[in-house]
């Protein structure tokens, strides 16, 4: 028996940050329990039917700045499957009204080529004007920034930041870009700012010649089938699933569920366990279609909303237009989804008006088929509990690529400590051996489990 198999591995929370910690452990021979307090797992990435159709409930996409979420897709058989979307690009409603194609090269927003035309219609020619001064600006000029927002702001301005970046940004992570990491939403962006020079020339050296809104991936089917495929690895291994599995206390040597003690190292995947979480809430409302003005994709794949425009959705997908297995599935139908941040008893209207006024075609209510809403809780990011092994949204940021790197991580330096010297396992892919932090040490398992 090695070090790994003498202690188990306790897993509380069986989203995706949980449910990929809970597989790296058991791919490495560690006996895990994975703790679930819901009916279900997957957390925030699940699957709802609109119209007769099979679609994401939550994440439809997943960012492809690094390989990690492919890698583990790949992993879990679903390599094949991986799909880019059509190279119909992004637009931009902006605060006046106007909807406008974005730039033909960014990153998250932020321009490769500041006196592209795209770039001065959306941020207006002084702006665009300020921006090119990017290029004349020494090197040191923003590359301490901690944030992409104040990065953008010292190096091309706060118009770029708030009428392009800030726009883009909310309809990918539904936050300001003042309050995203640098080193979690564009890793390497002030490397390539060394390199280059220069911020546009950075964006340009990352992103190539590739379409605004292509730095995604999917998965034919869905994202949702990385829930059923760790799943079912999971049980291959044999670990042990608990769904309804409330957990009353987190101690130094286990978890107290249903007053008995069940011992272990814990992995803490659930928000507000360990510590205060805050939260925003997101509601996803999607729209199946009957319009013939749509089959042109006459948006590309989607519009993304300037905060101070009427339209209350703060983005849209047109999904069919985006994804060609799920144009296929539809059958001629369409496929929009919107998202706002709350709800409300009128949305079936406002999602369809909001939709007619960002696509610039008429939709009737008769053309909406179906019609359905989801409303997901998004943790707040903050700093890690110390002596706690955390993984998920709420220390590691939004997106998939984000949780599914640091759930990643942390099961990579749980399992260095665990077996005493470097991993033995699937991973080896740069992340380091060593936890952010470490899991409370397990006391004797002399307990009831």
């Amino acid at each position: 028996m090695t070090a790994a198999t003498t202690r188990r591995g306790i897993v509380i929370g069986g989203g995706i940050a949980g449910l990929v910690a809970a597989r790296d452990l058991a791919v490495a021979g560690v006996p895990v329990v994975l703790l679930e307090a819901g009916d279900r797992l997957g957390g925030q990435v699940r699957r709802h039917s609109v119209g007769g159709i099979e679609l994401d409930a939550g994440a439809e996409a997943f960012a492809t700045r690094t390989s990690v979420v492919a890698d583990l897709a790949t992993e879990l058989g679903l390599g094949p499957d991986i799909v880019a979307p059509e190279p119909a690009g992004a637009w931009l409603y902006s605060g006046d009204g106007r909807a406008l194609p974005l730039p033909a090269t960014s990153l998250l927003g932020v321009p490769a080529s500041p006196f592209d035309a795209a770039v001065t219609r959306i941020v207006g020619r002084r702006a665009a004007i300020r921006a090119g001064l990017d290029a004349l600006l020494p090197v040191r000029v923003g590359a301490s920034s901690r944030t992409l927002g104040e990065l953008v702001r010292r190096r091309m301005g706060a118009s770029v930041v708030e009428k392009l970046v800030a726009p883009v940004a909310g309809g990918v992570h539904s936050t300001h870009p003042d309050e995203l990491l640098l080193e979690q939403v564009a890793p390497g962006l002030l490397a390539a700012l060394a390199a280059e020079g220069s911020l546009a020339r950075a964006v340009r050296a990352l992103r190539g010649s590739a379409i605004a809104g292509s730095a995604v991936a999917g998965i034919r089917g869905g994202i949702v089938r990385l829930v059923d495929e760790l799943q079912a690895d999971l049980e291959r291994r044999g670990a042990d699933i608990r769904l309804g599995a409330r957990v009353d206390e987190v101690r130094a040597d286990g978890v107290l569920v249903g007053g008995r003690l069940l011992s272990g190292v814990v992995v803490v995947a659930a928000p507000g366990l360990v510590a205060p979480a805050e939260s925003r809430t997101t509601t996803l409302a999607t729209l199946v279609l009957d319009s013939a003005e749509l089959d042109s994709a006459p948006r590309g794949s989607g519009v993304l909303v300037a905060r101070n425009s009427r339209v209350r959705a703060r983005a849209l997908t047109h999904q069919t237009a985006k994804w060609s297995w799920l144009a296929e599935r539809a059958a001629g139908r369409h496929v929009v989804r919107l998202s706002y941040e709350s709800a409300s008893p009128d949305l079936r209207d406002v999602a369809r008006t909001d939709a007619a006024e960002l696509l610039g075609v008429g939709l009737s209510p008769g053309q909406v088929l179906d019609f359905a809403t989801v409303e997901w809780a998004r943790a707040v990011r903050r700093p890690p509990v110390p002596g706690v092994a955390q993984v998920g949204e709420a220390v590691a940021g939004t997106g998939l690529a984000s949780v599914v790197a640091q759930a990643r991580a942390q099961a990579a330096g749980l399992l260095g400590w665990l077996l005493g010297g470097p991993l033995r396992g699937p991973r080896g892919r740069g992340e380091s051996a060593k936890p952010k932090s470490r899991s409370v040490v397990p006391g004797k398992e002399n307990n009831t489990e």
